[in-house]
């Protein structure tokens, strides 16, 4: 199994795809996560400057609306931009925390015909202030809808339940089992983003983040997948900590997930 490095565009949200592809090339990552409602280029321009350049695209919707009628239409106009900007698998931020469980069910169930019609799989992100803000709540969504997969950002898991997870040691393993793609970024009980990944102070919180990960690539490779993708996701301000009344961020975002890489690559045996 060939594990792709995926790279977001979020410390470059406000240059151009030009300028971003240029460096995500010169990085020797093997493709792109865009959000793509922030992209200004056309379906097609997307598509050929991966296209051209050999890369993966991950495409990444963010549903929105008042209610879930309005997610469910969201949904279809960043579907159907996705697939036509050639992406090869998306990532999805979905529905919200506050909504019911019929409602939110009745979105990931509509993601999942979609996905079943079209051939790509649209994985749900585990993320704060969406459906899948808890541990708890997504072992109940991964119960009622059987085809749901999941992207793995557990570190947002970490803040809501103020917890490294191991005290739901057999609800995280049900999650592990139905991810799909890892968002490889160390959070800890009190934030989702540790400060440096290679810092001494964070060394346990690291562990436990590698091990995780790890555990859902040995699922995905025994299953025989050709392909797993990993987007180091170390953010910017705010998720970057910044000294105080100067806002200057304490490191530089993209060299974080440069090092996270190498750290996972080195780590997993990849």
């Amino acid at each position: 199994m060939k594990i792709l490095f995926i790279k977001s565009k979020w410390e470059m949200w406000n240059e151009s795809l030009i300028l971003f592809i240029e460096r995500v090339i010169k990085d020797k990552f093997d493709g792109t996560e865009l959000y793509l409602d922030s992209v200004p280029e056309s379906n097609n321009e997307i598509n050929n400057i991966h296209e051209t350049n050999g890369l993966f695209l991950l495409g990444q919707i963010l549903t929105d609306g008042k209610n879930i009628s309005e997610h469910i239409d969201s949904f279809n106009r960043q579907a159907d931009f996705a697939l036509e900007a050639g992406s090869k698998l998306v990532n999805v931020h979905a529905g919200r925390d506050y909504f019911s469980f019929e409602d939110n069910l009745k979105l990931i169930e509509h993601i999942n015909q979609f996905s079943r019609k079209c051939g790509i799989e649209f994985l749900i992100e585990t993320h704060r202030g969406r459906l899948t803000y808890s541990l708890i709540d997504t072992i109940k969504y991964l119960e009622a809808s059987p085809e749901l997969k999941l992207t793995a950002d557990f570190s947002h898991w970490m803040v809501v339940h103020e917890s490294d997870l191991s005290n739901q040691s057999i609800s995280l393993g049900k999650a592990i089992d139905r991810s799909f793609h890892i968002h490889a970024r160390v959070g800890y009980e009190e934030g989702p983003q540790v400060t440096d990944p290679a810092a001494p102070e964070w060394s346990g919180h690291l562990s436990n983040h590698l091990n995780i990960w790890e555990k859902i690539i040995d699922k995905r490779k025994k299953e025989g997948r050709e392909f797993f993708t990993i987007t180091p996701e170390f953010g910017p301000p705010n998720y970057m900590h910044t000294l105080p009344f100067s806002k200057k961020p304490i490191r530089d975002a993209w060299e974080m997930n440069l090092k996270m890489r190498d750290i996972i690559k080195t780590h997993i045996h990849i």
